[in-house]
C-alpha cells in the first residue's frame, strides 16, 4: 500500500471534503476544568464550548472564512453544530468551502411572531418549503466509470449514508480515476469509508473512491481518466464494492448524472 503523508490539515479528516483546498480544522483537543461536579469536556483549541441550545438568527447568513470549520461557525454564533448542518443540508463530514454562506436559522424559517396577548403563544405562520437546489447540469468533465461491476446502490438527496452509488466486483478488481484531476487525500481518516482517495478536478469538482482494499496513489499525485488509483475491497464496508461520489462546491451530486450510459 502506498504510504499517506500525514500533516496536521489531514489528521482530522472530517475536513477533507469541507475544502478542496484540504484546511479546516484543528487537531489540538483540550479539556476544560470539571464544575459543579459534571464530567469533563473537550473541545478543538481556540473555538468557544456549543451553547446548550441554538438561538437562531432569522434572516442572518454567514460566509465561511479559509481555515473555518463547521465547529467552530457554530460555536461562534451560539448555535449547535447538528443544527447548523440541518439548517444548511449538510451532511457527515459536514463538507465547506470559502466563500460559502450559510444559513444561521432554519430553512424557510422566520422570526417568531409576538405572542398572543391572551395565550402568550406565537401564532404559527404558513411558510413554503425551500426548493431543493438542482444539480448543476454540465460539469465540462469528460466522466468514465470508475469500476466495472454491477450497480449495488444509488444516490439519495440528503440521506447521509446515500450519497453516491456503489459498484460491485470481487476483491482487487481495479478501481480507476473517473476524469483527469490530481490526488487531494489518500488515507483512512474519513469514518464510514475506510481505504479512500479523494481526487480533485477543478475548483469545484472532486471525486471520493471508498472501500478500498490497496491505495495505488499519494497526495499530490496527477491521474488521468483511467488511471488505476486503487484496488476494489471492502474496507470499511459489508462486502467487496467501490463507494464512488460526484462533488460540486463539495456538496455531493447523484453521479449517474454524470456518468455515461452503461
Amino acid at each position: 500500500m502506498s504510504k499517506t503523508t500525514r500533516t496536521p490539515t489531514l489528521a482530522m479528516a472530517a475536513c477533507i471534503l469541507a475544502s478542496l483546498a484540504l484546511i479546516g480544522c484543528s487537531s489540538t483537543v483540550v479539556r476544560e476544568p470539571s464544575r459543579g461536579g459534571r464530567p469533563t469536556s473537550s473541545r478543538p483549541s481556540g473555538a468557544r464550548p456549543a451553547p446548550a441550545a441554538s438561538k437562531p438568527k432569522y434572516g442572518a447568513t454567514y460566509t465561511v472564512q479559509r481555515g473555518e470549520g463547521l465547529y467552530r461557525i457554530a460555536a461562534n454564533n451560539g448555535i449547535q453544530m447538528a443544527d447548523l448542518a440541518a439548517w444548511n443540508n449538510l451532511s457527515p463530514p459536514y463538507s465547506l468551502n470559502p466563500g460559502q454562506r450559510l444559513r444561521l436559522y432554519p430553512s424557510g424559517g422566520e422570526r417568531p411572531a409576538s405572542g398572543s396577548p391572551s395565550t402568550g403563544a406565537a401564532p404559527p405562520r404558513a411558510s413554503a418549503p425551500a426548493p431543493a437546489p438542482a444539480a448543476p447540469v454540465n460539469s465540462g468533465i469528460r466522466w468514465r466509470w470508475p469500476a466495472d461491476g454491477p450497480l449495488l446502490g444509488r444516490y439519495v438527496a440528503n440521506e447521509p449514508t446515500k450519497q453516491g452509488v456503489d459498484i460491485g466486483g470481487a476483491s482487487g478488481t481495479p478501481v480507476r480515476a473517473a476524469a483527469d484531476g490530481v490526488v487531494v487525500y489518500s488515507g483512512t481518516g474519513l469514518v464510514g469509508y475506510g481505504e479512500l482517495i479523494i481526487v480533485k478536478h477543478n475548483e469545484q469538482w472532486l471525486s471520493a473512491y471508498g472501500h478500498n482494499r490497496k491505495r495505488l496513489v499519494n497526495e499530490g499525485q496527477v491521474v488521468k481518466a483511467g488511471d488505476q488509483i486503487a484496488e476494489m475491497g471492502r474496507s470499511g464496508a459489508a462486502r467487496d464494492m467501490l463507494h464512488f461520489e460526484v462533488r460540486y462546491n463539495a456538496k455531493p451530486v447523484d453521479p449517474m448524472l454524470y456518468l455515461p450510459a452503461k
